[in-house]
């Protein structure tokens, strides 16, 4: 019978026990100072206090949310220049950014005297499939007008955007008829491929403006597309590219490195070293390869072109890239925010760092660029900065490189800093000559259709009657004729460049404009 009672209440008696035990050592790491005893994780910081104090007794009301987005932004600042916070309100464009696609009904639009005037409508979009064309004018989105002079551009895109599935009743007018077009709202593809061409017989050409979630895809696309028109070299151009996904870099390389050759590999205090090979046999591994890169490029780009340039797989031609090293991941917070933490560095294959130092601080290091400037280092290859005290690395050709300052390229091309360049830079940001570009299009359509690819626009079309359009329609605001013969050949380049953006979009853009650039120059004369 005691033995009954006894198995009766053993279990309960045990649990008192363990109880009691925890509670004792609990308070004594508690008396010691240990603050991350037992059910650390639930005591207040001195942070989460403060603002409980200032909710509490505060003399005014205050917006606690905003006052802890202000308080992790000022924490942010005291880590590297590449980790920061997002805001709710920001996290959705910064998402999109990378995503490689938006919400919305599928078309661009400019507005010209005070009228919503589409410009470019994707394809197999929202707009598309609903028939609205180049040219058509918005004047309402679901009875609201947009013909306000108030409305600014920003504004016209709340009202034209919306969630997936829902429905934009546009009022159009399309050659002086009034029409009603409803569009069912979808995700929108943005191409982080700005062209793909074939710039000579054997030579192709891609242009990609960041490492998007598609971006990979969208280059195997390009690559496939320019060998069956007998591509045999590439011309790879990451200027300006800021980057983004560090994998998408690291499946482009695999397509030009062969074996399981070392990509780049990965490491930090709270990150083990990680390394990313080649996986695959790749599509492009033996052909001729120029990568072209420049100050703005940066982060992925500096990735693949670390590691291309490390296994002497591609010319590097132009100016040394930004400098940065770092590898971002996001963590979403409770209340609709965001922390994209700088959580390791990454290293070229033979170990290289490429980040810049930011020890004076994060205006020292962003206007770093500017001090490129400054020193002449962005117009002559003996003022950019190596660092020769710094460890070597020596190429399998043979080649030193050093680590630290970006990627520093095989051949140097200046930046064309010449006043003529400035001159036509700033007649186009001052004007409005998009407006008359878009007008002339609209005008002389059938003209334009003869020209069935943009290669061919490239070579044939003469600019001469859009550039009299451009100084009729100026009206004497502008006096032309001070331009010089190379100020006015760049302008007509940029006019032409523009009007066949219209009908080819980006790739009609960089057939024109790559004509006359140094830098595509030096490319080929390497090729």
């Amino acid at each position: 019978m005691v033995n009954k009672k006894l198995q009766v209440w053993l279990p309960l008696l045990f649990s008192l026990v363990l109880i009691i035990g925890m509670l004792l050592g609990y308070k004594l790491n508690d008396k010691g100072g240990n603050k991350n005893g037992f059910f650390a994780s639930n005591s207040s910081n001195s942070l989460q206090e403060a603002l409980d104090l200032i909710k509490l007794r505060y003399v005014d009301s205050v917006n606690i949310g905003e006052l802890e987005g202000k308080a992790i932004q000022e924490i942010m600042t005291e880590l590297d220049p590449h980790s920061v916070y997002l805001p709710p309100v920001k996290v959705q464009s910064a998402n999109e950014d990378l995503a490689g696609n938006f919400e919305g009904i599928g078309l661009e639009f400019n507005v010209f005297s005070d009228t919503v005037n589409i410009v470019y409508v994707i394809p197999n979009g929202p707009s598309d499939k609903a028939g609205l064309l180049i040219g058509d004018k918005i004047v309402a989105v679901n009875k609201v007008s947009l013909t306000q002079k108030t409305f600014d551009t920003d504004s016209i895109k709340k009202y034209i955007r919306g969630d997936r599935g829902s429905t934009a009743d546009l009022q159009i007018i399309r050659e002086s008829k009034q029409l009603l077009v409803s569009v069912t709202r979808g995700n929108i593809p943005v191409s982080s491929v700005d062209a793909a061409y074939m710039i000579e017989k054997t030579t192709g050409y891609i242009k990609l403006n960041k490492f998007t979630e598609n971006s990979y895809e969208e280059f195997m696309q390009a690559m496939e597309n320019l060998q069956k028109q007998g591509m045999q070299s590439l011309i790879y151009d990451l200027r300006g590219n800021g980057g983004g996904f560090m994998n998408e870099a690291v499946d482009m390389a695999d397509e030009f490195l062969d074996g399981d050759k070392l990509i780049v590999y990965t490491a930090g205090v709270n990150n083990k070293k990680r390394e990313y090979r080649c996986k695959r046999p790749g599509l492009f591994e033996k052909g001729k390869l120029v990568l072209l890169v420049d100050e703005l490029s940066a982060s992925a780009s500096e990735v693949l072109a670390g590691a291309l340039q490390d296994w002497c797989r591609a010319t590097i031609i132009g100016r040394r890239t930004f400098g940065k090293g770092l590898v971002q991941e996001q963590y979403p917070l409770s209340d609709g925010s965001a922390i994209r933490l700088t959580v390791a560095r990454y290293y070229s294959p033979l170990g290289r760092s490429i980040q810049r130092s930011y020890e004076n601080g994060k205006k020292v290091y962003m206007d770093e660029l500017w001090e490129r400037f400054n020193s002449g280092e962005l117009l002559s290859a003996d003022s950019i900065r190596l660092h020769t005290d710094d460890k070597r690395f020596m190429t399998s050709c043979k080649d030193t490189l050093y680590g630290g300052e970006g990627i520093t390229p095989n051949f140097f091309v200046p930046l064309d800093t010449s006043f003529s360049q400035r001159k036509i830079v700033r007649l186009l940001t001052e004007t409005n000559i998009s407006n008359i570009i878009y007008l002339y299009y609209m005008e002389n359509k059938q003209q334009l259709a003869q020209y069935k690819t943009a290669h061919d626009y490239a070579q044939s079309f003469d600019a001469t009657g859009l550039w009299n359009k451009l100084v009729k329609t100026a009206n004497g605001s502008y006096d032309f004729s001070k331009l010089s013969a190379q100020e006015k050949n760049l302008l007509q380049q940029r006019l032409k460049a523009q009007l066949a953006r219209y009908k080819w979009r980006n790739d009609g853009f960089y057939q024109v404009m790559n004509n006359e650039d140094a830098v595509i120059r030096k490319a080929l004369e390497k090729i």
